[in-house]
Order: C-alpha cells, then sequence, then structure tokens
C-alpha cells in the first residue's frame, strides 16, 4: 500500500481546457512522518535511592519519613531502616534519575543523608 494520497479533479472538462486552466493536475501529499513518542518510564537507565545511617535521627523517624516519601510498606520501611542502622547504608528503592534526585532532596527535607547513584 502507499504511503500517498492522490486527489484529483471530477470536473468534466476537455483535456486542453483543463490543462490550459491548470485543472485536472495530480497533487501529491506525503505522509508526515510519526510523531516521537516518549517512551514509559521503565525505559530510562535506572538510579538506586540509598539511604546513609546517622548518629542523629531516631529509627522512629527514619521509618515514618520513609513511609511518608515513598511507596515502601511499614514493614520494608523497618527493614531499610534496621539495614542501614547496621551496616551504615540500605538500598531504599530503584527509579529513573528525576525521581531519585527527587527522593534525595525530600529526604534532606527530613535531615536524612540519602544519596543516588547509577544502577547499571
Amino acid at each position: 500500500m502507499s504511503d500517498r494520497v492522490v486527489n484529483q479533479s471530477t470536473e468534466s472538462q476537455t483535456p486542453s481546457a483543463a490543462d490550459a486552466a491548470g485543472e485536472g493536475r495530480v497533487a501529491v501529499a506525503e505522509k508526515p512522518a510519526p510523531a516521537k513518542t516518549r517512551g514509559p518510564v521503565d525505559a530510562l537507565p535506572p538510579f538506586k535511592v540509598l539511604l546513609h545511617n546517622d548518629s542523629v535521627n531516631t529509627i522512629e523517624h527514619v521509618v515514618d519519613s520513609i513511609i511518608e516519601l515513598t511507596p515502601l510498606d511499614h514493614g520494608r520501611a523497618v527493614e531499610v531502616t534496621l539495614e542501614a542502622n547496621s551496616s551504615g547504608v540500605a538500598l531504599v528503592l530503584v527509579t529513573h534519575q528525576e525521581r531519585a534526585e527527587l527522593y534525595r532532596d525530600q529526604f534532606q527535607t527530613k535531615k536524612l543523608t540519602v544519596t543516588i547513584e547509577s544502577g547499571e
């Protein structure tokens, strides 16, 4: 099937009269290229959101902040908090860069230290 659209005049004129008047010509319009669409978020490079331990914030404050700022439930928030408390750092979640930067900034408002790094 052709990607071209053809329009022809349907008026009945003699060929010489149509040619003289500029009618009877065929107009060809090229089909425009499809617009580029943005792919799904899953196609973006992954970034890790890492929670670091500190000696200032309570475990309750950290758990509450994780629940408030992320989609993690209470049980997972406790696991992440305890891992950061025992090993010094814990993986909170993996997302795309823009959202990871947003999480980092939001955790900073709660006086918590979060860093991001490429997940690749």
